[in-house]
């Protein structure tokens, strides 16, 4: 593998971001010593639970995350995740005045915008968005914004920014609670169902080098609660905040 060449800095973002070339492919590049130390996620850096949940994208085989890798760059070790260049047509996550939710759509929350109107909070009601979803929620993602949501022009959905999952507390925080109380459909119990068997190979050694012991079994929990379930879960009251901030 060749030298990574940066192209220039991703502005703006909470750590230290750059896009880069290797190997004439374009890659983000998150350096380790970028990244802002978080009081609530002690433990390992945001770069082991990006390259995580690409694993677990893989085990589950929905392709929810771009690849994603550890490697050396200018500033050190650091994730490197292949760019995705989303169409800027579409809208998986939006806002829309309050009563006036699309055909199509599904309403997460009411709200007033920076001019005091009412609008509404929506995501897109469609398959790949419902499997982002289900990631979501077994990864325990605590930062699913609209802007982590890339449309790409096939209509298959990437989710990028994974610094903030696999906490051993629950802290989902995401704009992707339109499915609350949705059966589980087929395709997600089988995903749940590969990702546990894969725990007890590859995938749970490749966890191993990025999680904690603690973290990975609470991962396993998880699957587990929510096949057992088989409904998508609904916001906890009053536990912690079930919207990231800002929303996108």
């Amino acid at each position: 593998m060749g030298e990574l060449e940066l192209r220039g800095r991703i502005m703006p973002a909470s750590n230290a971001t750059f896009l880069g070339e290797l190997d004439g492919v374009k890659v983000v590049y998150k350096p380790v010593r970028g990244e802002k130390p978080l009081w609530d996620f002690p433990d390992g850096t945001l770069a082991d639970r990006e390259v995580a949940a690409y694993a677990v994208s893989q085990a589950i085989g929905w392709d929810v995350v771009p690849r994603t890798w550890l490697g050396d760059g200018p500033h050190g070790l650091g994730m490197l995740q292949e760019w995705q260049e989303p169409d800027p047509d579409q809208e998986a996550v939006t806002i829309v005045r309050s009563g006036r939710v699309p055909e199509g759509a599904l309403a997460v929350f009411d709200g007033l915008d920076d001019q005091d109107r009412d609008v509404t909070l929506v995501h897109e009601d469609s398959a790949p968005l419902r499997r982002m979803a289900v990631f979501d929620v077994v990864t325990n993602n605590a930062d699913r914004k609209g802007g982590h949501v890339l449309e790409m022009t096939s209509g298959h959905r990437y989710g990028v920014d994974h610094g903030l999952t696999f906490h051993h507390e629950p802290k989902l925080r995401t704009v992707l609670w339109g499915w609350h109380g949705y059966a589980l459909d087929d395709e997600h119990v089988a995903g749940l169902e590969r990702v546990l068997a894969a725990l007890a190979g590859e995938l749970g050694e490749t966890l191993a080098d990025h999680l904690t012991d603690l973290e990975i079994d609470t991962f396993s929990r998880r699957c587990r609660r929510l096949l057992d379930r088989g409904v998508m879960p609904a916001p906890r009251r009053g536990e912690y905040p079930a919207i990231p901030w800002p929303p996108f």
